[in-house]
């Protein structure tokens, strides 16, 4: 479900997070370690986002055979600047967008083009907090587009069949922002997972309450850290922590 973001915003939310990611990025140098992507350097969480972000550049224009290519080798030399070539790339791109675009897309979601920029503004906004990271800071995310945001981990990416985030015995984890009166219930079992949204308080009890701002608990449910508290059983976040991680496929 997509909640109060229009396209337009999620637009300007890609647009405006790509250049704090860059701008993080100059700020840590390219060699420095990624703390929440411990595999990545700097240099390679700019190589990854910026193959990402030409891939779908290449898809909303229509480019032919875009969905299958995803060889896009960032320079040794001037990485930054390609990052930078690319993200306005793609943010010119879904700006020239007709609103009835016919691409292809992988969730749910009104018309491709709110699929694609929703989901670029997602991508570039939690690897920003990896560039932010590697500089020694944290970013701070507009309540509405971090809740658009857990809405779309939950009821999408989590909403598919595949993924390791299933459990035996299985339990259930209510997620509750303060600043809204949103709220899921995520029930993980040893074959699959089923997320109800709640738009009023919720009456039925869950295994663990994970609750916190709705910027910090974006930061959380995506395994980039983020201040939040969970109360009743702390396997369940635990759980979440090992397994929850998403597969494009």
């Amino acid at each position: 479900m997509i909640g109060r973001v229009e396209v337009v915003d999620f637009i300007a939310q890609l647009d405006a997070h790509g250049s704090a990611l860059a701008d993080a990025a100059e700020r840590a140098g390219l060699d420095a370690a990624v703390p929440t992507c411990p595999e990545w350097d700097v240099r390679a969480l700019l190589g990854h986002v910026g193959t990402v972000h030409r891939w779908a550049g290449g898809i909303v224009r229509g480019e032919p055979g875009a969905r299958e290519q995803d060889d896009f080798p960032a320079p040794e030399d001037g990485v930054i600047s390609w990052f930078r070539e690319g993200h306005a790339a793609l943010v010119s791109s879904l700006r020239s967008a007709p609103a009835d675009l016919d691409v292809w897309a992988f969730l749910p979601a009104p018309s491709p083009l709110t699929f694609w920029a929703r989901r670029q503004a997602h991508e570039t906004a939690i690897h920003r907090a990896d560039a932010e990271a590697a500089a020694g800071s944290i970013p701070r995310y507009d309540a509405e587009f971090a809740i658009d945001g857990i809405a779309e981990l939950l009821e999408g990416f989590y909403a598919r069949p595949r993924g390791r985030l299933v459990a035996d015995p299985g339990f259930s984890l209510r997620v509750a922002p303060t600043d809204s009166d949103a709220s899921w219930t995520v029930r993980v079992d040893p074959d699959k997972r089923t997320t109800v949204r709640h738009d009023e308080p919720a009456t039925e009890q869950a295994d663990c309450t994970l609750t916190a701002p709705a910027s910090e608990l974006y930061l959380d449910l995506w395994n980039r850290g983020g201040s939040t508290t969970a109360i009743g059983d702390p396997r369940v976040m635990q759980t979440w922590r090992d397994l929850a991680t998403v597969r494009w496929s």
